[in-house]
């Protein structure tokens, strides 16, 4: 049972894609991390994660290195109901706040 997790990450302050962020998947039930990735020159990452056998209300945290200031990472929990589902993570950083929503097709 494979779930896909994908962010894009945009630089409010001129709006382009920021590439090179530092992001992180763990799961917070067990501590262990999923993933260790960073953003393609697009902004964009998207990762499969394995979930056979966990468990459905694991929680989890998907981290990004901002290096914006005094704000150096901005985390997303969640759960993943669905062991094979399509979960997305959108961000939008700039020099004093970020803004992030979730995507999660029906």
């Amino acid at each position: 049972m494979t779930a896909t997790i994908s962010t894009h990450v945009l630089n409010g302050a001129d709006g382009t894609h920021s590439s090179g962020v530092a992001v992180r998947l763990i799961n917070l039930t067990t501590g262990a991390t999923l993933f260790e990735e960073k953003t393609d020159s697009g902004g964009r990452l998207s990762h499969q994660v394995d979930l056979t056998g966990l468990n459905s209300m694991d929680r989890y945290e998907l981290s990004f290195a901002t290096r914006a200031g005094a704000m150096e990472e901005i985390a997303l929990r969640f759960v993943m109901p669905d062991p094979e589902g399509r979960y997305h993570m959108p961000v939008i950083l700039s020099p004093n706040a970020a803004s992030f929503w979730w995507s999660v097709p029906e």
